[in-house]
């Protein structure tokens, strides 16, 4: 049982992130989309025009990618998880439900007219269809995380036949969890779609291309990244001290912080031995945990060997403590990565200010670099959130071994597995080199080679 549990959580975590690599972009690069074009009706400037088909077709790319990789993962909870479905099917069901029919249709249908409505329709109905994608890619983020909240804190539900069954809908709606999650979440797509505009523009910037549309992509992503990195901070920093009241443990695992201490050191540097309950060495703040939890250098923080016996006295003998290693660095590479983008950020207002930015060829390939940085937050932080759960799936309610599938063998979960991985990394690798084509390429030498055939292909973002 020990195996199949842990290959499916691989699995589950393996295709998860796999798909987390395209979601937080197409977030993103679609409310930039809409700004972009905003500009263009406003303004009339074809300059804008000119960015929002280039970046467009980068969004069609990844928003593909993003789709193909989603399909499997609603599946997982049939064929790997029968016990969980059956246990929160009721509850947990609902949002994802609402979420299909709802918001990836809205998205989709109107994807649709975006793509093929380029002088087919007003330029206001054009307009307003990117902004109804770009408001749906969030609605669709909120279900997702709606359903999510419930496996960090249950709510809304009453126990009925040996099973979980909605009772409050406003009360799942209403989680708390939810409203500290979901802005984090947002603030990080915008952060990756900031950064990703930014890199690119960077990148023809240091290849001489000085047209018009890249130094307003530029100046887009340069303020997208420095507004959305902060925002991402502020948010970061109010689920942390959220995490500390409400979930205690899954703070503690990321912080290696074994026993409760007030004041409590924030660790830089720790060697964890799980199997003593201890840091073997660690390099750490004075009261700084303290600070951060509760914006005073007094408090106490509560540590895992106290919170594992309290929890042990409320639900029973076990083992509650998740894996403290991953927990504690990829919490460490999640803050890492935002602390690297937030300085590169405001580097680059710095230099734009000073009119230097486009003779900084060294800066501007960092940025273009700097593109793999929210990623690694985001794919960590995805990690972080769901691996310091353990062993609960559903806090408080039910775990890992109690709903994984009673009949899937570990032979058949480890083909799946093999096979996902590879189908993954093919797309993944297509999904690459597609990107660096069509990121390469100028809107306006493209529009110009295919000026002859305007009416057709125009029509249809030159696909």
């Amino acid at each position: 049982m020990g195996n199949v549990i842990t290959l499916a959580r691989l699995q589950f975590a393996v295709t998860t992130v796999y798909h987390f690599f395209f979601v937080p972009l197409t977030i993103g690069l679609a409310l930039l989309l809409a700004i972009m074009e905003s500009f263009y009706v406003k303004t009339k400037d074809e300059k804008y025009k000119h960015m929002t088909k280039f970046w467009g077709k980068l969004f069609l790319i990844n928003f593909a990618m993003g789709v193909v990789t989603g399909l499997v993962q609603e599946f997982q909870f049939g064929m790997n998880w029968s016990n969980y479905s059956r246990y929160v099917g009721d509850i947990f069901g609902v949002p994802l439900a609402i979420e299909a029919l709802l918001a990836f249709f809205l998205e989709s249908t109107f994807l649709g007219i975006w793509i093929f409505g380029w002088d087919k329709v007003s330029k206001k109905i054009h307009l307003a269809s990117i902004w109804i994608v770009a408001l749906s890619t969030m609605l669709s983020a909120f279900w997702i995380l709606t359903a999510n909240s419930f496996m960090h804190e249950p709510v809304g539900y009453v126990i009925n036949n040996g099973r979980a069954e909605l009772d409050s809908f406003s009360k799942v709606l209403g989680n708390s969890h939810l409203w500290v999650q979901f802005p984090h979440t947002i603030f990080a797509a915008m952060a990756t779609g900031g950064f990703f505009v930014l890199g690119i523009s960077a990148y023809h910037l240091a290849k001489k291309n000085k047209e018009e549309w890249v130094k307003s992509s530029l100046k887009i992503g340069i303020v997208t990244a420095l507004i959305s990195t902060i925002l991402v901070a502020g948010a970061g920093d109010a689920q942390g001290k959220y995490l500390v009241k409400h979930l205690p443990m899954k703070m503690a695992a990321a912080e290696a912080l074994w026993d409760s201490k007030d004041p409590a050191p924030l660790s830089i540097v720790s060697i964890v031995d799980e199997k003593n309950k201890k840091n073997t060495f660690e390099i750490a703040i004075p009261k700084l945990l303290s600070f951060m939890s509760y914006n005073s250098f007094s408090g106490k923080v509560e540590g895992l060997n106290d919170i594992q016996a309290r929890y042990e006295k409320q639900y029973g003998a076990g083992n509650y403590i998740p894996p403290v290693t991953l927990s504690f660095y990829t919490f460490r590479a999640m803050v890492g990565s935002g602390v690297m983008m937030l300085l590169l950020a405001l580097l680059a207002v710095f230099f734009y200010k000073k009119g230097k930015i486009e003779d900084k060829k060294g800066f501007l390939k960092i940025l273009t670099i700097a593109i793999v940085l929210p990623y690694i937050a985001n794919s960590t932080g995805w990690i972080l959130t769901e691996s310091s759960r353990t062993p609960w799936i559903v806090f408080g309610l039910l775990k890992l071994d109690q709903a994984i599938s009673p009949t899937v063998s570990a032979s058949y979960v480890l083909t799946s597995l093999i096979v996902f991985t590879l189908l993954y990394s093919i797309l993944m690798v297509i999904d690459v080199i597609l990107m660096f084509k069509f990121a390469k390429e100028s809107p306006l030498k493209v529009e110009a080679g295919k000026s002859e055939a305007k009416g057709n292909k125009e029509g249809s973002l030159w696909i």
